[in-house]
């Protein structure tokens, strides 16, 4: 999937090639269709979506497990560590940062397009350390994962976060490879999917940070 985010559009110019050939897009009827393709017609968004609503469905029966838990005797809360507030600020300017390169495509700046994805990833990778740091403060003070059952849930639900956003990054390395090497910026949003789980990633960790500390 992630290959395809930046990959050349049907009559897309490419170097060396005359002007574009466009095929005829026939409609119902023998008519051109109206408009972009709906969700049905793009499996790629629709796969995205539905993967989407089953990470929301995995995280809300969790939630729904831990104010369960939360009701029980042994219920001991547990200190948010610091750099977790400096871990959101990294995931909320890595979402920035992708934004600002959407709109080096748009506006076809293939340069601020590629710093804007750069910082993303980079703000993105830092956000991930950053929450192994914290794992290890909380463990060097004895809050460990069976210290308690805030604890538990902290490490599942924090580390299942993790886990997710080591994915996109692996899907940002994809994208921000096929981007340093087009020599034009592509039509449309080319980073329109990746934008869509990496936004995901980002509201969920606010969710997930209020569950366990505000809540």
């Amino acid at each position: 999937m992630s290959l395809e985010l930046l990959e050349a559009k049907p009559g897309e110019p490419t170097v060396g090639s005359g002007p574009p050939v466009l095929p005829p897009r026939v409609g119902a009827g023998g008519r051109p269709p109206e408009g972009p393709p709906g969700l049905l017609g793009d499996p790629a968004r629709f796969g995205l979506l539905a993967f989407l609503g089953t990470l929301t469905m995995m995280f809300v029966g969790l939630t729904s497990a831990y104010l369960v838990r939360q009701t029980a005797p042994d219920w001991r809360p547990l200190p948010a560590p610091r750099i977790l507030w400096w871990n959101t600020a990294a995931l909320l300017l890595s979402s920035l940062a992708l934004e600002a390169a959407r709109g080096g495509l748009r506006s076809v700046d293939l340069v601020a397009a590629r710093r804007g994805m750069a910082a993303a990833g980079l703000l993105g990778l830092a956000f991930a350390l950053g929450q192994v740091q914290a794992w290890r403060i909380l463990t060097a003070q004895g809050l460990s994962l069976a210290g308690n059952p805030h604890n538990s849930f902290f490490y599942v639900l924090s580390g299942l976060h993790v886990v997710h956003l080591s994915g996109g990054l692996i899907w940002w390395a994809a994208a921000f490879r096929r981007l340093q090497g087009l020599a034009f910026a592509p039509e449309g949003d080319a980073l329109r999917l990746f934008a869509m789980y990496w936004h995901f990633l980002a509201g969920l960790w606010l969710y997930l940070l209020y569950v366990l500390f505000v809540l």
